[in-house]
């Protein structure tokens, strides 16, 4: 998957799989910054806060508010 930040100082963070989910990584963004992620044996979820453009083979979605731009 793909996150394009749209605004600055969007956050990705990673969170865990297991009996208590917790967050074990984080990126910010800056406008205009590519991050390409993928789900791994440690990574069961994703969390975007910011306006920030995802792809992924599900289709495409924009985070953040609609009145945000």
């Amino acid at each position: 998957m793909m996150i394009k930040a749209l605004e600055d100082g969007v956050q990705v963070i990673g969170l865990t799989r297991g009996q208590a989910t917790k967050f074990h990584h984080s990126e910010k963004l800056d406008e205009g910054e590519v991050l390409v992620v993928q789900f791994t044996e440690h990574t069961s979820a994703i969390k975007v806060k910011g306006r920030a453009e995802i792809k992924t083979s599900f289709g495409d979605v924009t985070s953040g508010r609609p009145d945000q731009q």
